[in-house]
């Protein structure tokens, strides 16, 4: 990875061979900052608790080593484009369709039709995508540094 890759800090709790489960420590730090996306103020809202990953151990990290774990630059931008402007998109066709076929109640029916559509479409879709914007660790960080960076 490389660019303006969103970097946060995590911990590794468990090693399984290759692969280390990292807890997320905090969001980016940025949130009320310009560029800043406010997520973690958002994410604060509905969490259950803290973020866990499962990935590769790149850096031969250990149980309780802090690392740096990114995502491609725009990843999170094209995620949540995707994620909102299908099933936006598939909305709007199905009203207008359903509208053209059958007036007010074909549209409200078009509209529904679409939206299951992009669901599903979206369902299907979800592994692939989920690959290309999946975390990686980037490195190891010493242990008194400090929050993530961007």
């Amino acid at each position: 990875m490389s660019g303006e890759e969103n970097i946060a800090h995590a911990v590794v709790r468990s090693l399984d061979a290759d692969m280390v489960d990292v807890e997320i420590e905090q969001g980016c730090g940025r949130c009320h900052e310009e560029g800043g996306c406010g997520g973690q103020n958002l994410t604060q809202m509905f969490a259950a608790g803290p973020r866990h990953y499962r990935l590769r151990n790149t850096v031969g990290a250990g149980v309780g080593d802090r690392v740096a774990i990114a995502i491609a630059p725009g990843s999170v931008r094209r995620s949540a484009n995707f994620a909102y402007g299908v099933p936006l998109a598939a909305l709007f066709v199905g009203a207008l369709a359903g509208g053209q076929l059958a007036g007010d109640g074909g549209a409200m029916l078009g509209a529904a039709a679409g939206l299951l559509l992009a669901f599903l479409y979206l369902a299907w879709r979800r592994p692939a995508a989920s690959q290309v914007a999946a975390p990686q660790i980037v490195s190891r960080l010493p242990a008194n540094s400090g929050s993530c960076r961007r």
